[in-house]
């Protein structure tokens, strides 16, 4: 179930790598397997940027997997298709996220849960599992995945706008349902207002929710507010206003990656409230227990939805006509968009035109 190297038969395929922990990528000749009877071939025309890549093109948590051809938040038209394939057809518009396999009959897989399975199988390679297979991911002109991990993408959204959503989407769709953050009436708050952060307040606002942004920047209230929708604004470093806000919240969704105290966060919270945690910070947080226990609390983690959570946050996306903020690059711009991606410096999301700028 996954696009992998050292099968007999494959087929060419072009993209651009990271070949070291420096994290610059070039151009980058590689293989695909060839269309099996559960697949489908598409050929990309957009892939999102995530966070994630450029975590693993530098190599920030050690697990050396290179060469990495990133990319997990990928859109494209269908090319071919396996003589078992029943949910698409040439020419069907199509999203793969962060997940291409897993082994289909644990717990997990059968409750539709595949991130969780023991066995799962990324877009691209992350961890070394011995045995030896490499998968490559989106920044590259053509995909082969098992029809079971693609999506049907709705027509009225720009397949442009709608890549980032494969995984920013779906990490904050995930925990919003699992955990009930999902409660028309509730009030939900967001942390962070970046890739992820943005796309959970529209959600969250579609979903009929009070929705209430919580950054260290002043800078992004009026956005926050007057562009997504949010019912208020808080700023974290801000006791006055942080104080103010103590105990009215139902839930939190945290979507920052870097290290920052979570204590504030529960203070927020009213009893029984849930703070989810999305965001990989390479530090360790501290976390109090004891307004845990006073509260009954809870903090949890997720990762990105299991392929049913998948296509029905798109659906549900589709009807509300939610899509992220995006800034379309060509590939060889990549290198500068990480750059500024490190410092934040995007609104909200980066995007390749992968169709018209890959030149091989």
């Amino acid at each position: 179930m996954s696009n992998s190297e050292g099968e007999e038969q494959t087929q060419k395929a072009f993209g651009w790598a990271a070949q070291d922990p420096s994290g610059i990528l070039s151009p980058f000749h590689f293989t695909r397997r060839v269309n099996g009877d559960d697949d489908i071939t598409m050929k990309i025309l957009y892939c999102g940027i995530c966070h994630t890549d450029l975590h693993f093109i530098r190599d920030d948590f050690g697990f050396g997997v290179h060469p990495i051809v990133p990319g997990h938040e990928i859109v494209g038209v269908v090319t071919q298709v396996g003589c078992n394939v029943e949910k698409f057809k040439i020419g069907d518009k199509v999203g793969v996220g962060c997940l291409v396999g897993s082994c289909g009959a644990c717990e997990s897989c059968e409750q539709d849960f595949e991130t969780y399975c023991p066995k799962v199988e990324f877009t691209y390679t992350m961890f070394d599992d011995g045995t030896g297979k490499k998968n490559y991911g989106g920044y590259s002109d053509i995909f082969v995945v098992n029809e079971h991990f693609a999506v049907r993408l709705p027509e009225n959204l720009p397949l442009d706008a709608t890549a980032p959503l494969l995984c920013a989407g779906s990490t904050v769709y995930s925990p919003m349902k699992y955990y009930g953050l999902d409660k028309s009436g509730k009030h939900l708050g967001v942390v962070g207002l970046g890739g992820l952060g943005h796309v959970a307040v529209k959600f969250g606002k579609a979903l009929g929710m009070k929705v209430t942004v919580i950054s260290t920047s002043p800078s992004k209230k009026k956005e926050a507010t007057e562009r997504f929708g949010a019912d208020s604004f808080l700023v974290s470093k801000d006791s006055d206003q942080m104080k103010a806000a103590v105990s009215t919240m139902d839930g939190i969704i945290d979507t920052v990656s870097a290290s920052h105290p979570i204590e504030p966060l529960l203070d927020l919270l009213k009893p029984q409230g849930k703070l989810v945690v999305l965001g990989v910070s390479e530090r360790a947080i501290e976390l109090p227990i004891f307004p845990l226990l006073r509260g009954r609390k809870l903090v949890g983690g997720s990762g990105v939805g299991g392929m049913k959570e998948t296509q029905e946050m798109i659906d549900f996306a589709g009807k509300h006509n939610i899509v992220a903020d995006i800034e379309v690059i060509s590939m060889d711009y990549v290198n500068t968009a990480m750059e500024r991606l490190a410092r934040g410096d995007i609104r909200y999301r980066f995007v390749i035109d992968v169709a018209n700028t890959l030149n091989v």
